[in-house]
């Protein structure tokens, strides 16, 4: 009896230890960057979510992912980062960066996302040639539309877009939507190892195997950082 409890003991820490839980294998479930990014996040576990406004699978990722942050450890940094994989995803990097920089993410970030696949009341396409449709839509929305306009036109603006589109590049970002989990691991809704039985995206096993890559980027601290 004993020796049958101390087998169960084991069984229990060994499904609780980072990366040996069923489901999550790399490949499958998650990829591992072969050139580790530096991170901002000081003494936390940073999570970057690289997304595009005109991306349908960002836009369903919308919903469990609030529902994540609302929960999220108190030791994890989230930030987003909107992709730049060309240069017609410009505009919308300077719009995410543009909202961010006037405080209006809560306000218009899941709005944009709605305008743009639910309302189609905003067409991505010919904002990267003329970004007036999106001044008009966000003065409707009560914004002082000049106060918008020189924010997206600023230096400030211009330059975290810029540098958007390097971090992009350095973290290999092949598509979208991806999370980065502290600079080496790299996570998808669309990989194999996250989907469901039907082949679509679990959102609850997806959020699951972020936990643990969270999990096993705490317990296993990169050199030199604390």
């Amino acid at each position: 009896m004993r020796s049958m409890k101390l087998f169960l003991m084991l069984a229990c820490l060994c499904l609780a230890l980072p990366g040996t839980a069923a489901g999550l294998e790399k490949g499958s479930s998650y990829e591992v960057l072969a050139q580790p990014q530096p991170t901002d996040s000081k003494g936390k576990v940073e999570v970057l979510e690289f997304f595009w406004y005109a991306c349908p699978h960002c836009y369903a990722l919308q919903p469990p992912l609030e529902t994540w942050l609302k929960r999220k450890p108190a030791d994890v940094e989230f930030r987003r980062v909107p992709a730049v994989l060309d240069s017609s995803w410009l505009q919308l990097a300077r719009t995410y960066y543009t909202i961010e920089a006037m405080g209006l993410v809560d306000k218009l970030h899941r709005e944009l996302f709605n305008a743009i696949h639910q309302q189609k009341a905003l067409n991505p396409k010919m904002l990267a040639k003329d970004p007036k449709p999106l001044f008009d839509w966000v003065a409707a929305k009560g914004v002082d539309r000049k106060k918008f306009e020189d924010t997206y036109n600023s230096f400030a603006v211009t330059s975290r877009t810029q540098r958007a589109a390097d971090l992009t590049r350095n973290h290999d970002v092949p598509h979208t939507p991806i999370l980065v989990v502290d600079g080496r691991y790299l996570i998808s809704p669309s990989m194999k190892g996250n989907s469901g039985a039907n082949g679509s995206v679990d959102y609850e096993k997806f959020l699951a195997n972020l936990d643990q890559l969270i999990a096993m980027a705490r317990s296993q601290p990169r050199a030199g950082k604390k």
